[in-house]
């Protein structure tokens, strides 16, 4: 297989690193595993997938003999091996520390859980390459412990606008679902719960593919018995499951336009190219970020005559747990966005962005910021020094000034680093400077960015002033019941440097 040239380009990367652990970002669709696979080895290789179904699709890219540690399979001492994370970590007593010269770790964005690094503290390689397609939102868990530096990167943006990779138009469509009760199990829903809780929306897909789906579909299901519910509703449709005997028979009529709309269940999260899909309809819950890019993935081939991927989100009601939609392809969390104003978030992807910021500046985030910002914090065990940050849903952190100043601190990556006045910093020295810089230029402005001063007054009911303000000003908005520090937040985004 002829490589591309920013494949090449990572390979060469990696070839000049010395002795360490290093991660490599390459959005889906770009070949990651590809590229992984021809790496020049100077030793045995080991691969460490998440994911059970993932362990054995490298084997196809390498030409030397090829071992699986999963369940019942057990390597042989063969050049390379795949294993799953959850039967390495209690097989290792088989394996010497020297045992690899390159542990490469599929997904890496897991790499800081117990179990890998139970698996990563037990060896010793030269190289430790972590691959991951998913970008940080700056509430995910750092990898800073795991890998020192990232020396390769190639995302969803960088792949459409080379022309990799096809653009992407992201809707939004309510199919009255209600995950509030479902429980989330390994970060993600628990799949009998989920199956559960889809029960009843098959009429409401079938609904949302006729008005909105565009040639060749492909939608995911929650499982089986849904996915046979879809169909039986589209005209033409076929179901594709793990016990399809005759898949590849029906990819290949799909792919000649006799099959309008394949509906599966797990079956094209991971390594199945079907270029001709105009369509993706995700009508599987999901709160993985790496399983939802991989799913929206199978649509992002280019393909004579493919303007773009139209990508449906089939969207419900979901309680407190945020689940994937498009703008999580680009790191935007759409926790902040309040429920009636989601719906606007939708368009062509690089839009998304901006169209989430607009519809999060609003009161109620405002007020619900506090709460984000610290439950942010704490998780990630910074300390914001009780600074009045608010949290953009790019992962940035904004100060809002009086005369429309706004202080911001980028987004960190996934090794906790973020970069200000040029200069690249852990995210806490990035917060440590940002107090600095207010204690020392900004006293004059300190009841507005210091916590600790408005909780003390902040208690009280609004005052008549601020509730006329604040409704003369945000229309629709309900003034009722605010606190006087809940008003003062408003007061200071419609005042102080907006955020967007």
């Amino acid at each position: 297989m002829e490589l591309r040239n920013y494949q090449k380009e990572c390979i060469e990367t990696i070839q000049v690193q010395t002795p360490g652990a290093y991660l490599v970002q390459m959005a889906t669709g770009l070949g990651k595993t590809v590229t992984f696979a021809n790496i020049p080895r100077q030793g045995r290789t080991l691969i460490l997938s998440h994911r059970e179904e993932l362990v054995s699709q490298p084997r196809k890219y390498y030409g030397c003999s090829f071992g699986v540690e999963r369940a019942k399979e057990h390597s042989a001492g063969e050049e390379v091996v795949s294993a799953s994370v959850q039967s390495m970590a209690r097989r290792l007593e088989r394996f010497s520390p020297d045992e690899f010269d390159t542990i490469i770790v599929d997904e890496c964005h897991h790499a800081a859980a117990s179990t890998y690094r139970r698996i990563l503290d037990h060896f010793s390689p030269r190289l430790t390459l972590g691959f991951t397609a998913t970008p940080n939102r700056g509430d995910k868990v750092r990898l800073n412990d795991v890998f020192s530096n990232i020396i390769f990167s190639r995302d969803l943006r960088w792949g459409i606008e080379n022309g990799w990779l096809c653009d992407i138009l992201c809707k939004r469509i309510h199919i009255g679902y209600d995950l509030s009760s479902v429980r989330t199990r390994a970060g993600d829903y628990a799949p009998g719960e989920l199956d559960e809780a889809m029960e009843g929306t098959a009429d409401a897909i079938a609904e949302a593919y006729r008005g909105h789906a565009v040639g060749a579909t492909l939608i995911f299901s929650v499982s089986v018995h849904q996915a046979e519910e879809i169909a039986a509703r589209i005209d033409g449709a076929v179901v594709v499951t793990g016990e399809t005997k005759d898949r590849a028979a029906i990819i290949e009529a799909f792919t000649r336009g006799e099959i309008p709309c394949l509906v599966n269940c797990m079956v094209f999260t991971e390594g199945t190219d079907i270029p001709r899909v105009e369509t993706v309809m995700i009508a599987r819950p999901t709160q993985s970020d790496a399983l939802y890019a991989q799913m929206v993935g199978r649509g992002l081939r280019l393909y004579p005559g493919k303007e773009r991927l139209i990508l449906i989100d089939c969207v419900g009601v979901t309680g407190k747990a945020s689940i994937c939609t498009a703008p999580s392809l680009l790191g935007i969390s759409m926790d902040d966005v309040p429920a009636r104003k989601a719906d606007e978030v939708q368009g062509m992807l690089f839009e998304l962005p901006i169209k989430a910021a607009s519809a999060s500046d609003c009161p109620e985030s405002w007020i619900k910021n506090v709460e984000i910002v610290d439950l942010w914090a704490r998780g990630q065990q910074y300390n914001t020094h009780d600074v009045n940050y608010f949290k953009m849903p790019d992962g940035s952190m904004v100060v809002s000034l009086p005369e429309k100043t706004k202080l911001v601190i980028p987004c960190p990556d996934s090794l906790g680093m973020t970069l200000v006045a040029g200069e690249r910093m852990p995210m806490q020295a990035a917060l440590d400077k940002m107090y600095l810089t207010l204690e020392t230029h900004c006293s004059d402005s300190r009841p507005i960015w210091d916590l600790n001063i408005a909780r003390r007054w902040g208690r009280a009911p609004a005052t008549e002033g601020q509730l006329k303000i604040i409704a003369r000003r945000c229309k629709g908005f309900d003034v009722k019941g605010l606190t006087k520090f809940q008003a003062s937040q408003i007061l200071n985004r419609l005042f102080g440097g907006k955020a967007s």
